[in-house]
């Protein structure tokens, strides 16, 4: 039996920004190998689709929605919708996230508002409007993709992506205490530096003083203890892990995918 058999998820972020496959894109694919019925939701509902695609072409279940975590309508909308048609939502896995880069001194107001919002808002948002079922049907899981930025420093000032995350974090160690008694278990999966095509297309070959994108991938690679960095299938075996009843007593960790990195972060 594979592990999620017989259940839905709901991936917020479940495209990818620019080509290939990112943390959420991987997390749709191994939910859907695994057997579950995959709601694709993100923003760039092409994007969504292309992830269907992907699934389906593997002989796997799978449907997009578009979807903006931060307004709320379309947050319960699509829950709503999701319910409707399938009778319950057993997993959501919070994978939208975006930063910009700079300290508290460079930062313009609004980009401070936009990380925020999206980080975190987006992520209360999903929580709120999905635990309710889950705790109507007797139980599910929420996994929150979180980034070791939200417990240490990484190298370059993000300050509005730190802070995001680790509110993010608290949120699901408060979450998780909450609904514990309801079977709604609420984790974290802490990625450290990804190899993702967001990587590539966020601008931070500056801020690692990198005249290139592969000296920015030399750099980060030798960052980690392990050699290299960590792939979006890392991710989304973790997210499988805490999605799925292997972790059936687990609730509240923040479960660090790094490659050691944070062992050395000051």
């Amino acid at each position: 039996m594979k592990e999620l058999t017989g259940r839905v998820a709901l991936i917020a972020g479940a495209g990818c920004v620019g080509e290939g496959i990112g943390n959420g894109r991987a997390t749709a694919l191994a939910f859907a190998r695994e057997g579950a019925t995959v709601i694709c939701a993100d923003i760039d509902l092409p994007s969504a689709h292309e992830t269907v695609r992907l699934i389906r072409a593997e002989g796997g279940d799978a449907d997009a929605v578009e979807l903006d975590v931060t307004r709320e309508s379309q947050v319960r909308a699509v829950v709503d919708a999701v319910v409707s048609e399938h009778g319950r939502l057993d997993v959501l896995d919070n994978n939208v996230g975006i930063g910009t880069v700079g300290g508290v001194t460079e930062l313009d107001e609004a980009d401070w508002d936009r990380v925020l919002a999206v980080n975190l808002k987006g992520a209360f948002l999903t929580m709120k409007h999905v635990i309710p079922q889950m705790v109507e049907q007797g139980g599910g899981s929420i996994v929150n993709i979180s980034s070791i930025t939200g417990i240490r420093w990484s190298g370059v000032p993000y300050a509005s992506y730190y802070a995001s995350k680790a509110g993010l974090n608290h949120l699901t160690r408060m979450t998780a205490r909450e609904f514990a008694r309801h079977r709604v278990r609420v984790n974290a999966v802490l990625p450290g530096l990804m190899k993702t095509p967001m990587v590539t297309t966020a601008m931070l070959a500056d801020a690692y003083d990198s005249p290139d994108i592969e000296a920015m991938w030399a750099k980060r690679d030798a960052q980690v203890p392990m050699g290299h960095m960590g792939t979006p299938w890392d991710v989304a075996e973790a997210a499988l892990f805490l999605a799925g009843d292997r972790s059936k007593y687990v609730t509240g960790i923040e479960l660090i995918v790094d490659g050691g990195i944070a062992l050395g972060f000051a």
